[in-house]
């Protein structure tokens, strides 16, 4: 089976193949699915379409505009051989591992004959290091000689070799580096006059032309062009996650290299794409340009990124949690726990609140809140908009730091020593109650009812029904005639499943 998976475009060199593949098949599908669409225009609103200019004499001016301070860079590093079974060692020969037999066993023997031979030969070795190269990308942003590439393409670099495009190559340092956004900023000292490009200031829409220019391959200079596909891309692997997707060709060793507009501004660095083969498929990835900025600019400052801590675990808003809060949209980011001790905690944010807002700009999701205050200064008060009890509150926040220590460590999940009687519920799961901890632990779900289908399973925790504190069934099943009684359609259930809190909408209308 063929999978598909993201790829960060970094270049190992080495032998590669390229492949052409021509498609016969999609034309006669597109004029069907094109007669189909004008049908449909046909008995729906009209739509005006502005006047599009297309380019009229291709690119090639833009080209010779910003090249000079596109470049390719080449790392040289290290690895660890750890000398696992059938790992080629440094010296070209095989290191193995022999397996531990019990005496009896018909191989024994042979296994301890062998290996005392390698031993006399003086193996199995000890780790080694061995070297290894690899290319990216990357583009000038000052004459002094100041370069943005990505994080993935010089760590743990031991050597940076910076390629110009007229061939000459110069050595690099690295001044700063940011793992959670990708990017790192290098210098070749003793450049004065070299050509670079500013980062745009305007966003980029949906359907806009662009091209990126980079190294894959390890080719050289390479000019693709295509459009914007889609904007706030969340990737997998990414703890960032607003991405601009292109279509335009990106490939191993684009990865640092820029994505320019038709002005020959940078609207993002290439960092990553979509592909079931490692190549090319009209999927890739670029960090935009307004972040590109922000995080550049401290790491030219100070060698690091600082950003704000709010303190709180946080998760999106399903329309079934927005029902039973009362909420007209599912937009927000629900607050799971807060961190004892953290701004959030001491301002007042408490578990089961949806924070909507901050310093007045609407919070989509639980993404758009990590975003948005991970770009605050740590130190800095925001206001936050939170919706608890059916209404609108306002919260100042003074935030922290933002660091590695600030992720708790996950606790493991509690279980009853001897769990009571089951109780069944009238949503369709059993519980019993947690003697090892507050709340009540799902000992029996039943497959057919909408609890079974909202993802509750046996050893999930509730721990609150409607933001009250549940400890027996009996209050359970107060909680949830409270909310029907109430007139609402959903309960908001928190749940607790090996030590991850959630919350989760329970629709009632089924429960008798």
């Amino acid at each position: 089976m063929r999978s598909t998976f993201l790829s960060r475009t970094r270049r190992w060199i080495g032998a590669s193949a390229l492949a052409v593949i021509i498609g016969v098949g999609g034309f006669s599908a597109l004029v069907g699915t094109t007669q189909q669409a004008s049908a449909q225009v046909q008995n729906a609103a009209e739509i005006k379409v502005p006047s599009v200019a297309a380019p009229s004499a291709g690119f090639a001016d833009l080209v010779d505009a910003v090249k000079p301070a596109v470049v390719s860079i080449l790392v040289e590093a290290h690895s660890q051989d750890t000398g696992t079974s059938m790992d080629q060692g440094g010296n070209g020969q095989y290191n193995f591992q022999f397996p531990d037999l019990p005496d009896d066993h018909p191989l024994k023997k042979f296994f301890d004959q062998f290996g005392k031979q390698q031993q006399q030969q003086g193996k199995p070795q000890p780790p080694q290091m061995h070297k290894y190269q690899a290319a990216g990308s990357g583009f000038a942003i000052s004459a002094d000689g100041y370069f943005i590439t990505n994080n993935h393409v010089v760590q743990d670099a031991d050597k940076i070799t910076v390629v110009f495009d007229n061939g000459q190559q110069k050595t690099a340092k690295v001044i700063g580096t940011d793992d959670r956004t990708d990017l790192a900023v290098i210098k070749v000292d003793g450049l004065t006059d070299q050509p670079f490009v500013k980062l745009a200031a305007s966003d980029v829409r949906v359907g806009d032309w662009v091209m990126a220019v980079g190294n894959p391959f390890g080719l050289g200079g390479t000019v693709t062009v295509g459009v914007v596909s889609a904007k706030g891309r969340d990737i997998g692997g990414s703890s960032y996650g607003d991405f601009l997707q292109i279509d335009a060709a990106v490939n191993s060793g684009n990865s640092g290299g820029p994505t320019f507009n038709t002005k020959g501004e940078v609207v993002g660095v290439n960092t990553a794409i979509f592909s079931p083969n490692g190549g090319n498929v009209g999927i890739a990835f670029a960090i935009p340009a307004a972040t590109v900025k922000q995080i550049t600019d401290s790491l030219i400052k100070n060698g690091s990124v600082t950003r704000g801590f709010l303190g709180v675990s946080i998760q999106d808003v399903t329309q079934d949690i927005a029902d039973s809060v009362g909420l007209k949209t599912t937009h927000g980011a629900l607050v799971t726990e807060p961190t004892k001790g953290s701004p959030a905690d001491k301002a007042g944010v408490k578990s089961g609140d949806i924070i909507t807002a901050v310093d007045g700009k609407a919070i989509d999701n639980a993404l758009a809140l990590s975003r948005e205050i991970a770009g605050k200064n740590p130190g800095s008060k925001v206001e936050l908009t939170v919706w608890r009890n059916n209404a609108e509150q306002k919260f100042t926040v003074t935030l922290d730091t933002l660091d590695q220590k600030s992720a708790q460590a996950t606790p493991q999940p509690t279980q009853p020593d001897q769990p009571a009687a089951p109780v069944p519920s009238s949503v369709g799961i059993t519980l019993v109650p947690n003697s090892d901890g507050g709340g009540l632990l799902i000992q029996d779900v039943d497959p057919n009812s909408v609890a079974a289908s909202k993802g509750f399973a046996v050893g999930d925790g509730i721990v609150e029904v409607d933001n009250k504190a549940v400890k027996t069934p009996a209050e359970f099943e107060a909680a949830i005639k409270a909310v029907k009684d109430s007139g609402r359609t959903t309960a908001l259930i928190k749940a607790n499943r090996s030590g991850a809190v959630r919350f989760i909408g329970l629709p009632l209308t089924d429960v008798k």
